[in-house]
């Protein structure tokens, strides 16, 4: 067909070809990416509903140093200086970092030992978000998902090479407190083959992984991406080495943007997101929590000081992810600060999204700008994870959190007209030009900085399939775990978990029978809503035994065929009614 163009026109045809290979191969290179589950366990939230709610109130999650972690006492001196001792007393810690289950991810009780409680943290982590996602574990093995950590301490090392299990005596030490491993162990433990790394970069650590999850899922290299970062203060060295530095807060306490400022507060956690190109989770029916539009990562380079914030790298960083998201810096209407509330730093970051998001925008329109180590401290490594996780749960609910611990701005922070408020009470989230966008950023005391933006998410592009509320019909809940004990646990927090989103009553009854492992030990109920659903769990919990929960263990055998006879059905017009009412294959 072609053989009768002339030259020129086979020369218009060809540079016509030539443009749309080019459009499709920006348009696969700054493709959206979705969130589609979240898993936590941060101070203040050991989930991330728990979480929202703690960041909505507005609460404080730091304490004094627990005693099963150090002795205080011993190492405390108030006076800054001093060798050997730190002159803080808090941060912002989780419980019940010694509690885990080897056998429930095929670990013998001895070879947990020797593995980093960060690593054991993680894996407890992941399965959650996973379920979160409506993924079974099981079905993923073999597949080609993706993990991402961030990961940088290691005070369990130092504490076994003190003790009888040191690498030693401990054969399972040496891997089991190695960075590199931490990511392997993931995808050794649920069978993943897509690619696999620990990043650090100290304080920005989760979050160049977050933007490394990105690029592999736009480059096809995976099609799940696991985005992780843990943290935990297991002995005090760390602690009394920054407070050498004066880089800690005297009352643990970060200040950020406040003319009391005098350093952060340390904090640990672990947070996972699990992510998917948009278009895939759209296709797959996935629920989408919020929409990843662009990433940037660079490096601060030679500048005032090795461990010193480079203005004008932030704002190349924030300038570049816009790019990548194809997004003018006006649409942007909250920021997520790295915010770690020092004297120094505060106001270079300030000054640098002023420079990026001031020209043009309207004072009816300010910038808000927040950050979540004024809640939780700054968990270091997993701080990118902390910030993406709020600020998916804002972007969920609409609504922007308070910013504690702000009182006056840091007089050192010029805004020069730039209008930006700093939010003092949990506010509603207003859009710009009908959507919401929101920034990330999070620098490394190495030098290696990250910029992430989000949206919400969009509408369904279908209808949802859930069944709506009828008082006629009850739906069926179920639950499993490997162990009896295990299952009045779950059960407990399931029931807490309905008390708190009785509005996802059918969802969460769909995702009970088929978005999780069935495991041997097992429970079901029928129930008109949530909230006797919840009432039935918390009463097994306690250790009832209410009437309308069915218990028992699966059979291992394989499942027989029963056939049922409806005998006289045409005497039944409407026997099948329900049926035809709740389960959309017999509909179609």
């Amino acid at each position: 067909m072609t053989d009768s163009l002339t030259p020129l026109q086979k020369a218009t045809l060809a540079i016509k070809r030539l443009r749309q290979r080019v459009d499709m191969l920006e348009s696969t290179a700054r493709q959206p990416i979705a969130v589609i589950g979240l898993a936590c366990k941060l101070p203040g939230g050991a989930d991330p509903e728990a979480f929202w709610r703690f960041l909505e109130a507005g609460n404080d999650g730091t304490r004094e140093i627990p005693t099963d972690r150090w002795d205080v006492d011993r190492f405390y001196d108030p006076q800054p200086g001093v060798p050997g001792k730190m002159y803080t007393r808090r941060g912002g810690f989780v419980n019940e970092v010694d509690q885990f289950d080897p056998q429930f991810f095929r670990i013998a009780p001895r070879e947990a030992v020797g593995i980093d409680p960060q690593q054991r943290l993680l894996l407890e982590t992941v399965w959650q978000a996973l379920e979160d996602a409506g993924l079974i574990p099981e079905r993923l093995v073999g597949s080609d998902t993706g993990v991402f950590l961030g990961i940088s301490t290691n005070d369990y090392g130092q504490i076994l090479s003190q003790s009888a299990q040191s690498s030693s005596n401990n054969a399972q030490a040496g891997a089991g407190n190695a960075a590199s491993v931490a990511s392997g162990r993931i995808s050794y433990t649920f069978g993943f083959q897509g690619p696999c790394m620990a990043i650090d970069t100290a304080c920005s650590s989760s979050m160049v992984a977050a933007h490394l999850a990105v690029r592999a899922l736009r480059q096809r290299e995976c099609t799940i991406a696991l985005v992780a970062g843990v943290n935990l203060m297991l002995s005090p060295e760390i602690t009394i080495n920054f407070c050498q530095g004066r880089m800690l807060s005297p009352d643990g306490r970060c200040k950020t943007f406040d003319a009391a400022a005098d350093g952060y507060a340390r904090g640990e956690g672990c947070g996972v997101l699990v992510l998917k190109r948009l278009s895939d989770a759209q296709a797959d029916g996935d629920r989408v929590l919020a929409v990843i539009r662009g990433s940037a990562v660079n490096q601060d380079g030679r500048s005032s000081g090795l461990t010193a914030p480079n203005g004008r790298a932030q704002v190349m960083v924030i300038r570049k992810a816009l790019e990548d998201a194809g997004l003018e810096p006006g649409l942007v209407s909250y920021v997520e600060a790295h915010g770690t509330g020092t004297a120094l730093g505060d106001p270079i970051e300030m000054q640098a999204l002023a420079e990026v998001f001031a020209a043009g925008r309207p004072t009816q329109e300010p910038l808000v700008v927040g950050s979540v180590k004024t809640n939780i401290g700054h968990l270091e490594a997993a701080a990118g994870v902390s910030s993406l996780i709020k600020t998916v749960q804002a972007l969920r609910h609409q609504r922007i959190p308070i910013h504690r611990n702000f009182t006056t701005l840091n007089p050192h922070i010029m805004l020069d007209g730039f209008p930006v408020e700093i939010p003092t009470v949990t506010r509603d989230w207003t859009p710009i030009h009908d959507r919401r966008i929101a920034g990330v950023s999070s620098f490394g005391f190495s030098g290696t900085n990250v910029h992430i933006v989000l949206e919400e998410a969009p509408p369904p592009s279908s209808p949802p399939t859930s069944l709506p509320h009828r008082d006629e019909k009850g739906a069926l809940f179920c639950l499993s775990a490997r162990e009896p004990e295990a299952l009045t646990e779950l059960a407990g927090r399931a029931a807490i978990h309905l008390q708190n989103s009785a509005e996802l009553w059918s969802d969460l009854c769909h995702a009970s029978r088929v978005g999780r492992t069935a495991f041997t030990h097992r429970l079901a109920l029928v129930a008109e809503s949530a909230a006797e659903a919840s009432a039935s769990l918390t009463a097994l919990a306690a250790g009832e035994t209410p009437s309308d929960i069915a218990l028992g263990q699966a059979s291992h055998q394989p499942p027989g065929i029963a056939f049922l006879f409806t005998g006289q059905g045409a005497r039944g017009g409407r026997s099948c009614r329900r049926l035809y009412e709740t389960e959309p294959h017999v509909r179609h």
